[in-house]
């Protein structure tokens, strides 16, 4: 019997340790195929950008017993999973999982994320994808931080990678982004959430307009629901686990907004 194709791509570039720890933690589940941006790409979202050439670079190692062929795109997470579902995959993939992030990725910020631009990339093609992001200080959100313990995230990825490789997702769910925080351990529990209706990372001023936008996460909890996603990893300290939809439709009444909006404004 064939094993399942499983594909890990990232937004922190092919050499991250969070990349390979996913892909390590995955080989016992199926083939794994690795396919990254060369560099780093935070912040990318879902971007087709211009801004490489598509250049691809094969390369070898070997994860968990697996001989793996990995590739580097000179492109976006996007498009680095748009090419191996199109070129370098040998057959249809039946799981993403983009991680480990640098950082959490957790309420509004999710759209600027690349890690999570990467899933719903995948979820546009109809594949059930995993996003998976280790808080660590800002410091180290675009080179990663040596001393980071990626055991958590390894043991989270390989959970519920095997559940949705046996049944799937639920209807209308296209993605899980995971969130976990660095005092996680084996033993702390994981919570479904809702999506945070505002931003963690705060832009800060730049000193230059040519500086990559600065940002301090939030600290003040008492405007966040309790059901987010932000209430969970900081204020309970659990996983947090929030599906998200490629369709963006707004779960409301449709007549009641359609009446809405065909009132005339008062004069």
């Amino acid at each position: 019997m064939q094993r399942p194709l499983i594909l890990v791509t990232n937004d922190d570039g092919i050499d991250s340790k969070g990349l390979w720890a996913v892909a390590e933690a995955l080989a016992p589940l199926g083939e794994i195929l690795v396919v990254a941006p060369d560099r780093q790409w935070s912040g990318a979202g879902r971007a087709y950008t211009s801004n490489g050439t598509n250049h691809i670079v094969s390369l070898e190692r070997e994860v968990g017993g697996q001989q793996i062929t990995a590739y580097a795109v000179d492109g976006s997470p996007a498009l680095a999973v748009f090419r191996a579902v199109l070129e370098l995959a040998p057959r249809r993939p039946a799981l993403v999982v983009s991680g480990v992030n640098f950082g959490f990725n957790l309420g509004s910020d999710v759209t600027i994320s690349g890690t999570v631009g990467a899933s719903l990339e995948a979820a546009s093609f109809g594949i059930p994808a995993l996003a998976i992001s280790l808080e660590m200080d800002a410091i180290h959100h675009l080179a990663g931080d040596d001393a980071a313990d990626y055991s958590v995230s390894m043991r989270t990825a390989q959970r519920f990678a095997r559940r949705l490789l046996a049944d799937g997702l639920p209807p209308d769910v296209d993605v899980l982004n995971i969130n976990i925080p660095r005092r996680a351990t084996s033993e702390t529990p994981w919570r479904l959430t809702r999506f945070h209706r505002g931003r963690y990372f705060v832009p800060k001023e730049q000193q230059s307009s040519r500086d990559r936008p600065g940002y301090e996460p939030i600290t003040d909890f008492s405007q966040v629901d309790p059901e987010a996603d932000v209430w969970a990893v900081k204020v309970d300290g659990v996983v947090s686990v929030t599906p998200l939809s490629v369709d963006m439709t707004s779960r409301v009444d449709f007549h009641a907004v359609n009446s809405s909006l065909r009132v005339q404004p008062a004069s």
